[in-house]
């Protein structure tokens, strides 16, 4: 494989990757009907930066800038592993994860009674609860299994030599 291909390859699982993954949890969330806790959040930014950066690669293909911004979006990946592993720890009891919960669906507009209304009929979203798992590993350890390999992948190809 040329140097030229395997960065191209590294570039493609850059994007698709964090797309992929991204966009899994969004079902989940939106047709599955899970909503997700606050460290759910805290994992989908660094894909979303992955995606922005591995777009903005698509703009300089040809240049010097390619190689370290493909790098760039690995990390990023590997920044939601992370977080994604620290996550699955919380919910398997290994560690201590944040003391609060959020919860979905109150609105800061209305009244003060339609507020505590809101907030009295919305569930709170546990970060140390598993709300859905395949195999005995939740989403969490999922995105961290995933972007873990695909985190390392990105950054083995871009340094690949030949």
């Amino acid at each position: 494989m040329t140097r030229h291909r395997s960065i191209s390859l590294a570039h493609a699982l850059a994007l698709l990757s964090p797309a992929a993954l991204l966009g899994g949890a969004l079902a989940f969330q939106f047709i599955g009907g899970l909503p997700p806790c606050e460290m759910c959040h805290w994992q989908r930014w660094p894909h979303l930066v992955a995606i922005v950066i591995g777009l903005l690669a698509l703009f300089v293909q040809r240049s010097a800038l390619l190689l370290p911004l493909v790098m760039l979006a690995g990390l990023a990946i590997l920044v939601s592993g992370g977080i994604g592993l620290f996550h699955a720890g919380v919910e398997l009891h290994w560690w201590q994860g944040l003391t609060q919960c959020s919860s979905v669906g109150i609105s800061a507009g209305g009244t003060p009674g339609q507020f505590l209304t809101d907030m009295l009929a919305t569930p709170m979203i546990r970060c140390d609860a598993i709300p859905w798992s395949l195999w005995g590993v939740s989403l969490a350890g999922w995105n961290a299994i995933l972007s873990g390999l695909s985190g390392v992948t990105v950054i083995w190809l871009s340094l690949k030599r030949q």
